[in-house]
């Protein structure tokens, strides 16, 4: 169920058909279900990554993914360029190609319990009005930098807003994702791997945790990558 400062029906009324397919899509994954399976946490030359939107659309193929997000921050340069490869390649080859499922996508900086955050956002509707203080590829300042704004605005849009990487934050989980569901966040990113290891994997002992706190706050549960280097199965 997702938790929301609207009532649980009001705020399903507000989901995108994609944030809605997106919303079911979390319900279903795991530990095992990134890399290779879904990975909605990526950043291409639109914002601070090393691979074009092309180089990632290319390796989603080549990994065989079923689903993803290009999440620059504060930009949406890249998944409207990425759009355009998967539009050009089914008009290209038609049926004879399955591209994964690519969901809009964000990551935003955001102040919350005395920390910078940053919150990811899915399914919105890239053209909301609520989301254009946040796509100016650039840090937002002074109320709009508030999560509770930002999740605010995510949701307004139409999507769902996650809280990335929980355990990088210097500040406790649990006191964390309180503040977080305070805010009327929708879920975390139980699934990161911390270290950077090779292959990737989550982190055993911070994924337990965001993963228990997650089901106590009935909160959806998301992962990725985040890559920023030249492989979508690795961060750097």
């Amino acid at each position: 169920m997702i938790r929301s400062t609207l009532g649980c029906s009001q705020r399903q009324l507000l989901l995108t058909p994609q944030a809605k397919c997106f919303q079911e899509v979390l319900r279903c994954i795991g530990a095992e279900s990134c890399p290779n399976i879904y990975n909605f946490h990526m950043h291409t030359t639109h914002s601070d990554g090393k691979l074009k939107p092309a180089e990632v659309m290319q390796q989603a193929m080549d990994i065989g993914l079923k689903g993803m997000a290009i999440t620059d921050h504060h930009s949406l340069e890249g998944y409207w360029a990425a759009d355009s490869w998967v539009q050009g390649l089914r008009w290209r080859m038609g049926n004879r190609v399955n591209p994964p499922r690519l969901w809009t996508g964000v990551e935003i900086n955001a102040e919350l319990c005395r920390a910078e955050v940053h919150i990811l956002g899915y399914g919105f509707d890239p053209d909301a009005a609520s989301l254009r203080p946040y796509l100016q590829s650039r840090v937002s300042k002074g109320s709009f930098h508030a999560a509770q704004t930002v999740v605010s605005a995510i949701q307004t849009a139409g999507g769902i807003a996650i809280l990335a990487h929980p355990a990088r934050y210097r500040r406790p989980l649990p006191e964390l994702i309180q503040a977080a569901v305070d805010c009327g966040i929708d879920g975390v990113e139980s699934y990161y791997a911390y270290n950077n290891p090779s292959p990737w994997q989550p982190s055993p002992n911070q994924t337990a945790e965001v993963a228990a706190l997650a089901e106590q706050h009935q909160l959806l549960s998301s992962c990725g990558t985040d890559t920023h280097g030249k492989s979508l199965l690795q961060r750097l």
